[in-house]
């Protein structure tokens, strides 16, 4: 399972341990991922995602997963986020 939030793209970055004499070490900086289940309204049906705290805020903060993934670049979203996006896309064309 790779280290890469589903819904933003946001993935490991590197930098530099630093002490206090200086030295420096490689180090890895990893996004805080969580595994969630959001719920679809338009589906009516939960959506299992491994998304990282910073996309669950912003999903919150644009009125919930259907808002979202209308919003959000195809380049961003993982394989499976975007067959989401799809399906949503479709439900909403059939209801009107």
């Amino acid at each position: 399972m790779s280290r890469v939030c589903e819904l933003t793209g946001k993935g490991p970055m590197t930098g530099n341990n630093v002490s206090h004499a200086h030295n420096k070490t490689r180090r890895r900086f990893l996004p805080n991922l969580n595994d969630v289940t959001l719920m679809s309204e338009t589906l009516g049906r939960g959506v299992k995602l491994r998304i990282s705290a910073a996309a669950l805020r912003t999903v919150d903060h644009r009125g919930g997963l259907d808002h979202f993934l209308a919003k959000a670049k195809d380049t961003d979203l993982s394989a499976n986020a975007i067959k989401i996006k799809k399906e949503i896309a479709k439900a909403q064309a059939a209801q009107a």
